[in-house]
């Protein structure tokens, strides 16, 4: 937090500087534009209450957590470009049959929502007319938050200390740039699991070729400074792009082992999609592929790990063997609530192992603007992997 706080001390220092004055007009003009901007600033408040339960084969004992998260958001108005943003969460466990790695409950399964209070967000934004930088504490997301995301799911969301740098061409051409030097896990915000330090460089550049069609650019340099060995440098492309109504989506990655690593490998990933539809119902056929090499396996440990490979987080961390993952989803929508269906078959990259199969629903309805339900269910059936597990969601959610 002491680094945060330098950060944010550094940036405001350095604005005020920028927009010091020297005469007492300047200064009643800077007076009004203060005042301006924190007349235009919003005040958010949002509640998440989620019953979990998760049935693991191998633990005797069924986990069942109620959780709540409440979340308090403030974002001020811009004064010369410059705004504050700042965001408390707060998780309060109201049934806790369940291990959040951190309550000493380990005769449960996991369920990653620990409680606690803790500073989510809190930074310092400068926008101008084609680029922004941002200091501090902030969200960020890349593309499908496959590599790079927030962990939304968990009561906990991951979020990063650093400073990030997005520069807009145009309507085609964005490019982003994130150095950050502290990542807040979902295991916090207390424990020695709730922050990973290093120096992590995470970019993406895209180019919109038209309104179809899309490329994009990524390199992610992660150098972890209390475990070697996890880091690792990735550079990949990715494509998106739509032909009258057939979605077609591929995306190519190597990823080797980076700075005082002592592993030796470069591992590809492998993205391929279609998807269509077929009357009122949307389909889309996939296959990802997490390489492997000299017994490592593709890593994605800044991804949003829950909205790939299944529900079920059985594959958090990929096998020395690599995952194959091939998938079908079927969605609709009917009277208003949101339907889905995936099937997932796991399999080894290297040797012959078949990790198992995982079938995935969801139900989601919007009351309105403000009220939202959704009811989830994850069953894999494990073969060389993991153990059969089945997981159940009932969650509410309400926003201000």
């Amino acid at each position: 937090m002491k680094s945060l706080v330098n950060t944010l001390s550094t940036s405001l220092i350095a604005a005020a500087v920028l927009t010091a004055p020297v005469t007492f007009a300047g200064q009643t003009a800077i007076a009004d534009g203060v005042k301006k901007a924190l007349g235009d600033s919003k005040v958010n408040l949002s509640f998440r209450a989620r019953f979990e339960n998760v049935d693991q084969d191998n633990i005797q004992d069924d986990a069942s957590a109620l959780t709540l998260k409440s979340r308090l958001t403030v974002k001020t108005g811009a004064y010369n470009g410059i705004s504050v943003a700042a965001e408390v969460d707060n998780v309060t466990a109201i049934v806790e049959d369940y291990n959040s790695t951190r309550n000493g409950e380990t005769k449960y399964p996991k369920i990653v929502d620990p409680e606690g209070t803790d500073v989510n967000q809190l930074y310092l934004k400068f926008k101008g007319e084609k680029t922004s930088f941002t200091a501090g504490r902030q969200r960020i997301l890349h593309s499908g938050q496959r590599f790079v995301g927030g962990v939304g799911w968990r009561q906990n969301e991951q979020t990063y200390d650093g400073y990030r740098l997005a520069y807009k061409a145009n309507d085609a051409f964005t490019l982003d740039y994130s150095y950050v030097y502290n990542i807040n896990k979902i295991f916090g915000p207390r424990g020695s699991a709730a922050d990973e330090d290093g120096e992590f460089h995470l970019a993406n550049a895209m180019y919109k070729v038209n309104k179809d069609h899309k490329l994009s650019g990524f390199a992610y340099l992660l150098e972890y400074e209390d475990n070697d060995d996890k880091s690792t440098s990735t550079y990949g492309i990715q494509y998106n792009g739509n032909f009258g109504g057939i979605i077609a989506n591929a995306s190519y990655a190597r990823q080797s082992d980076y700075k005082d690593s002592t592993k030796d490998f470069d591992a590809d990933y492998l993205n391929l999609e279609l998807g269509t539809k077929l009357g009122q119902v949307k389909i889309l056929a996939g296959y990802e592929l997490l390489g492997s090499d000299n017994g490592v396996g593709f890593t994605t440990p800044l991804a949003t790990l829950h909205k790939f490979q299944g529900f079920a987080d059985q594959f958090l961390a990929t096998p020395g063997n690599g995952i194959e993952d091939i998938y079908f989803t079927a969605k609709t929508r009917v009277s208003g609530i949101k339907l889905s269906a995936t099937y997932h078959d796991f399999s080894a990259d290297e040797g012959s192992a078949d990790w198992g199969s995982e079938i995935d629903l969801v139900a989601a309805y919007a009351v309105d603007k403000n009220y939202s339900v959704l009811l989830k269910y994850a069953s894999y059936d494990a073969d060389d992997h993991g153990s059969d597990t089945d997981k159940i969601w009932f969650q509410v959610a309400a926003k201000f």
